[in-house]
């Protein structure tokens, strides 16, 4: 899989967070190279965080981990549509979804 991570002068792209069994969308994270590679090597949904400006593995702290499934480029290799099981409530508002959706 090649994507253009230079595509944005950050180096991020976007990854949207879909259930692989529901197909509801849970959230929408950024990947920086290092979280895209630490999510295919752990198996586990690493994003690049903007506000911290470091990686962090989603659930780290909760465990309410996001288990790869499948990741996948769109056509211009700039977004990421990435299919996970959850392992408990997506949000950190305790949501099942960031829009607050039961999913």
């Amino acid at each position: 899989m090649t994507l253009d991570f230079n595509k944005n002068k950050n180096g991020l792209l976007p990854a949207i967070i879909q259930d692989a069994t529901t197909k509801n969308v849970l959230m929408l994270g950024y990947m920086n190279q290092e979280a895209f590679e630490k999510t295919r090597q752990t198996k586990l949904v690493t994003f690049f965080s903007r506000s911290k400006q470091q990686l962090w593995t989603k659930g780290e702290e909760s465990g309410h981990c996001l288990e790869l499934v499948e990741m996948k480029p769109d056509c211009d290799n700039d977004t990421l549509l990435i299919s996970v099981n959850p392992k408990g409530p997506t949000c950190h508002k305790g949501t099942d979804t960031c829009w607050g959706e039961k999913n």
